[in-house]
């Protein structure tokens, strides 16, 4: 299926989904991973391992060394038995196939393939006549199905259609497709309008039903979504039981969406609601749905988001506790919650083509979230603390095990997140190398961008229109390249950079404007033009708001879009007994032998330890390494700082 018209023709088909009158208010409808080939050397590398690891291991983990195929069996009646795990466990199997498709664009695998179409047989085998499937349910009681509203029903039934979306989009192929729409249809069967009422205790299937109208065509989806997002906060719903005993602001569940103005509760249902709040409200060119959106995002940038781009500070919720509360050592972070928030900002960015959406899910993507997955592939955070002592480290798995195949699926699909399309314009959001043809003006345009990016700042993209072609080029200028380290005033630069943003065509320097965080060169394009843009690439010292109380004193490195931490490995296995001085000089090196290849930051600091005797102190100046934040704990267990302390009261000589 993979031949060259097996590729044209899914090229065609993608063409149709992203070229349909969909985007009602969207500034830019973006470009699907199904038709962008990935060339860069930092993601290709990613990619390849999910393809060669990551998937591997959560196959191996759904399939043998957990119950979670066999539950789909025995619900099938392919073999006896009685369920097993946990009752949202289903998700994990249609996180994983939505990683599958994904893979398989980019890494074409028949036996992989035939794996994928084994277990689509077997959760086809499982669904019920009527449409239901919930293998939980199915082999305890089908009589307290959809019952309560806690138990995940929906989640998993939203990561079935994700993952039924993305197969389809990939392969051509409908079976599991079919699946999720019969599911869709018996839910909607049951519930909206002069029906049951329901509100999703988990959410996700919001977002997901969304994504099966962009199919299908089928608008009682996209009402469906909006009708679950109008049930939040007005307590009609019947059988609410929180059998994990929290309260419905965990859900976001205390006040209608359009009037929600605060983060609440847990961080990955959070993340799922608004990235669904988004879509609707791209379709139904909702405004109240922005309003309130908007006022949300605010209250997690400017006062609970970590400089990582991770979220959810409290493990107690696994989300958000009190503004500016934001631990280092305890801190959570969730790997779904910064894929969630690069699913949200995606949206953002789509609604109000204003690049600091793009700018947030840019921290998100490379730190946050990548730090979830190890170089191996196969090893994987649940949190993602922003310091340790030595006692973090990587697992192969997850009792809940949301997170591997979360990462999974996430970095599998970067493609979807790299370019844009709108009426006489090309946007370019992330500086990924990549190729990808689109259609501007009724003309096809081939893309393909070159660079090394972050490990450098300079990024070409070939332009080659079929003939000659007047749009517009729009291409993201991140914020921190000219200052800004975050919207709002929580972070922020010691210094501005000394660097400019350079920006030319075909080696002559361009002038552009600015839009909304977007340099704009509008121009009649021909075959073969080059734009370039230069981006500078210094260190920069980050200061945390002094409402930030775990900050004070203290200071974070930051090279282009990647956080830096100081860990052990490098540093005499210690990275708590140095501090960084006013007016240190930081120097960047490239070392292609650390950690897979990875631009270095060294810099000179007085490091303090103790005697043989352990009696006295004394301080050195010593050379000392950090590297970026996502690539940590790679090397085992160790200690590990991001925020850097100025002040000799904060140092920990002997951690043992």
């Amino acid at each position: 299926m993979h031949n060259s018209k097996s590729w044209l023709r899914l090229m065609v088909l993608s063409t149709v989904f992203s070229s349909t009158a969909f985007a009602q208010s969207l500034h830019y409808e973006p470009v699907s991973f199904s038709r962008v080939l990935i060339t860069d050397t930092f993601w290709k590398a990613r990619l390849d391992k999910i393809a060669t690891a990551t998937i591997p291991a959560c196959v191996e983990q759904t399939e043998i060394k957990t119950p979670r195929i066999r539950n789909f069996e025995v619900a099938a009646g392919l073999r006896e038995g009685k369920f097993e795990g946990i009752f949202y466990d289903d998700s994990d199997v249609f996180k994983a196939l939505e990683a599958m498709a994904y893979s398989l664009k980019n890494n074409p695998d028949p036996v992989l393939e035939k794996k994928a179409d084994e277990w689509i047989d077997k959760i086809a085998a499982a669904q019920l006549p009527d449409g239901y499937i919930n293998t939980y349910y199915t082999l305890t009681g089908l009589d307290k199905r959809w019952t309560d509203m806690s138990m995940h029903e929906d989640y998993n039934g939203g990561h079935l259609i994700e993952a039924a979306v993305a197969y389809y989009q990939t392969t051509g192929k409908r079976k599991l497709l079919d699946v999720a729409i019969r599911f869709a249809d018996h839910f909607d069967s049951l519930f909206g309008p002069g029906k049951r009422n329901w509100v999703t205790g988990h959410q996700e299937l919001e977002l997901a039903l969304v994504k099966l109208y962009k199919v299908t065509g089928e608008k009682r989806y996209l009402n469906l979504a909006d009708w679950l997002l109008s049930q939040r906060g007005l307590k009609l719903a019947k059988g609410y039981t929180w059998t994990d005993w929290r309260d419905t602001a965990y859900a976001q569940d205390v006040l209608p969406v359009k009037k929600q103005r605060e983060i609440t509760g847990h961080a990955v249902r959070a993340m799922y609601l608004y990235t669904g709040a988004a879509d609707v409200a791209a379709l139904t060119a909702d405004a109240e749905y922005m309003e309130a959106m908007k006022a949300v995002w605010e209250d997690v940038v400017y006062r609970n988001f970590y400089i990582t781009g991770g979220i959810g500070s409290s493990g107690r919720n696994e989300g958000f506790s009190v503004d500016y509360d934001l631990p280092n050592l305890q801190a959570y972070c969730e790997t779904c919650a910064s894929v969630g928030m690069v699913f949200w900002n995606q949206r953002m960015n789509m609604l109000t083509g204003q690049s600091l959406y793009m700018d947030v899910l840019e921290r998100s993507l490379y730190n946050g979230a990548q730090s979830g997955l190890s170089l191996s592939g196969d090893r994987f955070f649940y949190g993602n603390p922003l310091a340790s002592f030595g006692t973090h480290n990587r697992r192969e798995w997850f009792g809940t095990a949301c997170c591997p195949a979360n990462i999974a699926r996430l970095t599998a699909s970067v493609g979807d997140y790299i370019y844009g399309v709108s009426d006489g314009g090309l946007w370019v959001n992330l500086f990924i190398g990549s190729a990808t043809s689109v259609t501007m003006n009724k003309k096809a345009v081939g893309i393909a961008m070159e660079t090394n990016y972050p490990s450098d700042g300079k990024i070409t993209i070939n332009v080659n229109p079929s003939s000659r072609n007047r749009f517009a080029l729009r291409v993201r200028i991140p914020g921190w390249a000219e200052g800004k380290a975050v919207p709002g005033d929580l972070y922020r630069f010691k210094n501005l950079p000394e660097g400019k943003v350079v920006i030319s065509v075909n080696g002559k320097p361009e002038s552009v404007t600015m839009e909304d965080g977007y340099a704009v060169i509008l121009r009649d394009w021909k075959k073969g033009d080059i734009a370039a843009i230069q981006l500078p690439m210094e260190v920069m010292e980050v200061q945390a708001d002094e409402k930030v109380k775990q900050n004070a004193g203290r200071v974070a490195l930051q090279r282009g879009p990647l956080v830096y931490c100081v860990e052990g490995a490098d540093n005499d296995f210690r990275a708590w007994n140095f501090v960084v001085p006013e007016n240190t000089q930081f120097k960047t090196s490239y070392r292609p032998d650390l950690l897979g290849g990875v631009t270095t930051i060294t810099f000179e600091a007085p490091v303090l330890e103790t005697d043989a005797s352990g009696q006295s102190v004394q301080t050195a100046i010593k050379t000392l390494t950090a590297i970026p934040y996502f690539l940590w704990n790679n090397r085992g267990p160790n200690e590990m700082q991001v925020w850097l302390p100025r002040k000799i009261n904060a140092l920990r000589i002997n951690p043992d």
